[in-house]
């Protein structure tokens, strides 16, 4: 089981893809001693990976800390970051705090197209610094893409970058219309661009001497196997099955672009909001509408939770951007 916590809402860049609308950092975010309470109950509630991220989490000063807990309970520290802060001193704190891999942003070769959509000249040289640092202090890391219409026919190609700098993998994010996000949606690809572009990307994986793997895009599992293709990730939507999210303030939610809240770590431990919210209760029977709820890979897809919401106001719908069209079942 995977968890997020977005530890901060401060960020450095102005992305204009952002789920979370990160700048400043929020006045009521969880303390040190409360972000170690709340370690422990995801640690209790039986999750493996948490991924600390924001905002940019490398500005929260107890970082290091926080990553360390993680560790010492058992957990295993994945952070999710732009990557401009980080230095050679940086990432060998991170190493020793005991971090096991850094999802670096990276969204184009061309310094232009990726600082437009990061917000701030210089993003793109500074996030493939952190690359280097990474690297050189022996710390894992791997590159993260978000797709949409500009950078579509080049993801390939950032693959192949990925390798050259060493990364141990390549995880292409499909934009959800949330946050800032939903000023892009137009801008998002469509089913038969998404469809097109899972088959290559499962193809680079074939390929490719890294992980290359869909985020956000749970077709992917249903394509595989009708191209014969055997994946290690399992299901496709973890919302609210094997994954959720919790924002700066202590609040839980399903997923980083289903803002429905499950509950509020100040006021119920997370061991029993994971357990008990009503919202993950209701994900968990998997009755979706529409082709979603009759379709035979309803097991290993269950179409993205959160596009269902914002193109038909109800989570449990049929995913919009998928081409299949499911055999009834008898």
């Amino acid at each position: 089981m995977i968890i997020s916590w977005n530890v901060t809402n401060a960020c450095n860049l102005k992305c204009e893809h952002c789920y979370r609308d990160a700048g400043a950092k929020k006045e009521a975010e969880l303390t040190t001693e409360e972000g170690k309470e709340l370690i422990e109950e995801i640690a209790r509630a039986g999750f493996k990976i948490m991924i600390f991220s924001g905002g940019e989490p490398i500005l929260r000063p107890d970082l290091y800390s926080l990553i360390a807990h993680a560790r010492s309970l058992g957990l295993r520290p994945v952070l999710g970051t732009n990557g401009t802060l980080i230095t050679r001193e940086v990432a060998r704190e991170l190493k020793k705090a005991g971090l096991t891999v850094a999802g670096i942003s990276l969204d184009s070769l061309d310094p232009q197209k990726h600082d437009r959509l990061r917000g701030v000249p210089g993003s793109w040289e500074a996030a493939v610094k952190g690359m280097e640092a990474c690297r050189e202090e022996g710390l894992p890391f791997q590159i993260h893409t978000t797709v949409m219409d500009f950078n579509y026919e080049e993801v390939e190609e950032i693959t192949d970058f990925a390798v050259a700098m060493g990364a141990r993998g390549h995880h292409v994010f499909f934009l959800v219309p949330t946050g800032r996000a939903v000023n892009l949606a137009e801008a998002s690809l469509r089913a038969e661009q998404y469809e097109r572009l899972l088959r290559r990307l499962l193809q680079k994986g074939r390929e490719a001497n890294i992980e290359v793997k869909p985020t956000c895009a749970p077709q992917f599992q249903r394509i595989a196997r009708q191209m014969g293709y055997d994946t290690r990730f399992g299901r496709g939507c973890l919302a609210g099955l094997a994954y959720c999210l919790i924002n700066p303030v202590g609040i839980v939610q399903p997923c980083a672009y289903l803002d429905l809240p499950a509950g509020d770590v100040r006021q119920t431990p997370f061991s029993i909001i994971w357990k008990e919210a009503p919202i993950f209760q209701r994900l968990r029977t998997r009755q979706y509408t529409g082709k979603c709820g009759v379709c035979e890979y309803n097991d290993v897809c269950g179409g993205c939770r959160a596009r269902a919401l914002y193109y038909y106001g109800d989570y449990m719908a049929e995913e919009p951007w998928c081409l299949y069209r499911p055999k009834k079942r008898g």
